[in-house]
């Protein structure tokens, strides 16, 4: 069975407090995006893990601790063989290894019909990061807490285009948090959201820019870049490295960056 783990971006990102628990209490709003690794899970001898695509550590991924979370409850849960193509870059803001886990946890449940459901999914996902419960439901949510409690939410983007950049760069999420001093904002993302695209820009923020360009500069200069071409509207995605801009479809985009970048288009509709 072959399964296409999607990356996703934040609109906005909200760090309000630092909890007891050493996690944030955070605000975002995550919109899924068609951009995947590929993962294939076939019945096996041994469990093992092979990776292509991008350098990843395949002693310590988050698609084998699935696998293994879930046999703790499902001691019969049979040995496998993993294949991921890995393509989503790593500490890019994007989760795609928290995608990967959480497509695994449910490619599993789907081939070996452990009927768990949704809820339960989720579960088991949040045990593997922040960020992967999000991946369960796949649809744009605005979320709190630690990015578990998710809200499904409607926002119409079928007249825009995004561009995603990615500059090869590794941002560590916990040097990142480390730079963040929490805030409450009077305004919140879903109440911002709520409003044009067009006033996203004075009110939206991402609460990791600050830490992130000041150490980055280059990534910084994306956003400007993005804005310069026309965005009406542009970011960090998570804690970065990677910056998306959101253009009108009839917007004609030229910008390449350095070649180092990947730039990928997307659209909703």
């Amino acid at each position: 069975m072959i399964v296409f783990p999607n990356c996703k971006i934040n609109l906005g990102l909200n760090i309000i407090r630092r909890r007891e628990d050493g996690y944030h209490d955070l605000e975002t709003v995550f919109l899924p995006i068609p951009f995947t690794d590929v993962l294939e899970i076939i019945s096996s001898d041994k469990t093992e893990l092979a990776v292509t695509g991008l350098p990843v550590n395949a002693n310590d991924n988050l698609c084998s601790r699935a696998y293994y979370l879930l046999q703790k409850n499902f001691p019969d849960l049979p040995p496998i063989k993993m294949h991921l193509h890995k393509v989503i870059p790593l500490g890019a803001g994007l989760g795609g290894g928290s995608s990967d886990a959480a497509f695994t946890l449910q490619l599993l449940n789907e081939k070996f019909k452990l009927n768990l459901k949704t809820e339960e999914l989720i579960d088991y996902a949040l045990q593997l990061g922040s960020d992967c419960p999000f991946f369960i439901i796949n649809k744009a949510c605005f979320a709190t807490g630690r990015g578990e409690i998710l809200q499904p939410i409607n926002i119409d983007l079928n007249n825009y285009k995004f561009l995603i950049v990615n500059p090869g760069i590794h941002i560590d999420t916990k040097w990142a948090f480390s730079k963040v001093i929490p805030q409450g904002r009077k305004i919140s993302i879903i109440e911002i959201i709520s409003q044009p695209i067009e006033s996203w820009k004075d009110q939206l923020q991402n609460d990791f820019e600050s830490a992130v360009f000041a150490a980055y500069p280059e990534i910084k200069k994306i956003k400007n870049d993005l804005y310069d071409q026309g965005a009406v509207y542009a970011s960090l995605s998570g804690s970065g490295s990677s910056v998306f801009g959101i253009f009108s479809k009839e917007e004609n985009i030229q910008y390449t960056g350095n070649a180092k970048y990947f730039n990928k288009f997307f659209t909703f509709n």
